[in-house]
């Protein structure tokens, strides 16, 4: 069945027609089940299409209150929350995580920092060792085994890509200095205060809304397999399993398991491409911003195959430029292909959010499509 323009929902303003005919085109290359992108431009919500189907046997429509799950694409939140707690002078960026969780001192830890573990450098890409995939349902289970871990190669010698334990670590920095988890926070906050549909951590009654996922048709390419690539992607406990759909949508792990819609992850971004407004409160300053997104390490990932160039907590657009031409340019990708990026050159954010997976580890081309387009319509 082929999305046609009468097919695709919601508005696109004015000078941004090719942003449409992308997305459309998108569908009529049979590359998507149900999509939706947004795009917002000095804090307005300029685009804001979604069409096709919530679930995999094509009866339920993608509507405007569908949720999808973001999963790699959550670390920008969690770097957001992170940056909250350094702006109010709770924590910085250069402090050792051991000052704020002293467990976590073992194995030769004490002076790794807060941005190295942000910007993967921390060496805990994975567990080596066996463990059950369901024990990721076990927070704090899982930070003592983190705690207790011997790194996988020098921290700060390079980064690695940590792909789930990234979550439990950014999550108990945060909740060792703020009490709450990273979850309750966002939802108390930020969600909440601002009317924006994410989540990390879903409750039972938000289930119904949520996409069916049909997975990608291959498995991505890593490269050349390495110890630390294995341990975080490769192994049968790399990821959290063994527990069901709804066990995993309540679970929070900032990593790897938010829920949102495009709209409202366009305008958190949206925030950060415009000085930190939104909705006429400042989220995050200028400054802060900018630290944010600053260069921590840039070279070969040991874990993804590209050549990475890190912020706290953000992948900054880099040499392999998903997000547009901006030198400035941030965000995250998640598997599959969703995306959140924020341009504080041009004041221009957007997210692409999807269900039908594809096997691009980053720069998915239906993505691309759109941002080109977005930027071409500048």
């Amino acid at each position: 069945m082929t999305t046609t323009a009468r097919d695709i929902h919601g508005h696109c303003a004015a000078g941004f027609e090719a942003v449409a005919s992308a997305f459309e085109d998108n569908f009529a290359r049979g590359e998507e089940l149900g999509a939706r992108f947004a795009l917002v431009k000095d804090g307005e919500l300029i685009v804001d299409l979604w069409a096709g189907h919530a679930d995999r046997a094509r009866t339920q429509p993608f509507t405007a209150d569908t949720l999808t799950p973001l999963f790699s694409t959550t670390k920008a939140l969690a770097a957001l929350m992170i940056a909250r707690l350094i702006e109010q002078g709770r924590l910085a960026y250069d402090q050792p995580v051991a000052e704020v969780w002293p467990e976590f001192a073992q194995a030769g830890k004490g002076e790794i920092t807060v941005e190295q573990v942000l910007s993967h450098q921390a060496g805990l890409s994975g567990f080596v060792e066996a463990i059950e995939p369901s024990l990721w349902f076990d927070w704090d289970a899982i930070c003592a085994r983190l705690a207790a871990m011997t790194p996988l190669w020098p921290p700060g010698t390079a980064s690695g890509y940590h792909p789930v334990t990234y979550g439990y670590l950014a999550g108990e920095i945060f909740r060792r200095v703020d009490g709450r988890t990273m979850g309750t926070a966002l939802r108390e906050d930020i969600a909440r205060p601002f009317d924006l549909d994410l989540w990390i951590g879903l409750p039972d009654s938000e289930h119904g809304r949520c996409a069916d996922l049909q997975r990608p048709p291959a498995f991505p390419d890593f490269g050349e397999i390495n110890a630390p690539t294995k341990a975080a992607f490769l192994e049968p406990w790399s990821s959290p399993g063994g527990r069901g759909q709804a066990e995993w949508r309540r679970a929070e792990i900032p990593s790897a398991n938010g829920h949102a819609t495009a709209p409202a992850l366009a305008r958190l971004m949206g925030a950060l491409a415009s000085g930190g407004w939104l909705e006429g409160e400042m989220i995050l300053s200028p400054a802060l911003i900018a630290e944010m997104a600053r260069e921590r390490i840039a070279g070969q990932d040991l874990v993804l195959p590209f050549v990475m160039s890190w912020g706290a907590g953000v992948m900054r657009n880099g040499p392999l430029k998903p997000w547009g031409p901006g030198e400035a340019t941030f965000g995250h990708s998640g598997w599959g292909g969703s995306c959140a990026f924020a341009d504080p050159q041009t004041g221009l954010a957007g997210a692409y959010v999807m269900n039908r997976q594809s096997a691009h580890l980053m720069g998915d081309p239906r993505a691309k499509r759109l941002i080109e387009a977005a930027y071409a319509s500048l």
